[in-house]
């Protein structure tokens, strides 16, 4: 396993029923884009301001929108108002996740 997988691995697991995204966030970003990986999370560029949880709800709309899944299946679980946060997604397999959410390769 690359070092790469083993931190998506890390930042996309499986709890129950859901799907753990494990997130480091970029606020202020042109784009809302998977950047790459931050340690064992997933870094995620956002463009929207760290303001009145517009980050936040920018997020889920990604998440949802890339999953394939609605708004209703992301909830946030940690990190209401910092850059680490934790996300728990319903209807979509850890395997698809990752495949969905595996950040650009760097060269």
């Amino acid at each position: 396993m690359s070092p790469a997988s083993i931190g998506l691995a890390a930042a996309i697991s499986a709890h129950g029923d859901a799907v753990h995204v494990a997130v480091h966030t970029a606020p202020r970003a042109s784009r809302t884009r998977v950047a790459g990986l931050h340690g064992e999370r997933l870094k995620i560029a956002v463009a929207a301001p760290p303001v009145d949880g517009e980050a936040n709800a920018a997020l889920i709309a990604f998440l949802a929108r890339t999953l394939g899944v609605t708004h209703a299946d992301v909830t946030l679980l940690r990190g209401a108002s910092g850059r680490q946060k934790t996300f728990a997604v319903t209807g979509v397999s850890v395997t698809a996740a990752r495949a969905s959410l595996t950040p650009p390769q760097a060269g």
